[in-house]
């Protein structure tokens, strides 16, 4: 067995799609002619986005959709995240906010020498962006 997607359930796949293609610089891998379900090219794992509708449909027994931050009551993201490691994460963590990327904590070193920063997306989800972990 292999782990191979992570499916986010979000409002608008097609924006989200567009979203994470400005911010990250991610490409489109696929995307149904529904625009209710897309891929990104994004390594072994596939990240993928399903609307709201479309959860509904798959998992009968519901779910709890998520709301960006200004929907929510306390503004906290869910405790699930998404990291993406770079090399130059000044520019990509400013890349993102540019586009519409919020900045949830700023970039800082840890004692092992990573820097790590977390952003909420277009759809309010938690995105660490961090640097490799050195080996010494």
């Amino acid at each position: 067995m292999k782990y191979g997607y992570t499916i986010i359930y979000v409002a608008n796949v097609k924006e989200t799609l567009q979203f994470y293609e400005k911010a990250f610089g991610f490409q489109q891998k696929f995307i149904t002619p529904e625009n209710d379900y897309g891929e990104l090219v994004s390594g072994e794992t596939t990240i993928a986005f399903a609307s709201l509708a479309l959860g509904n449909t798959t998992l009968r027994n519901g779910y709890i959709p998520s709301r960006s931050s200004h929907q929510k009551s306390d503004g906290r993201p869910f405790g699930v995240e998404m990291a993406f490691v770079t090399e130059d994460i000044e520019a990509d963590f400013k890349r993102a906010i540019d586009v519409g990327a919020i900045e949830y904590e700023p970039i800082v070193e840890k004692p092992w020498g990573q820097k790590v920063g977390y952003l909420r997306d277009n759809n309010g989800f938690l995105i660490e962006i961090c640097t490799p972990i050195k080996k010494k």
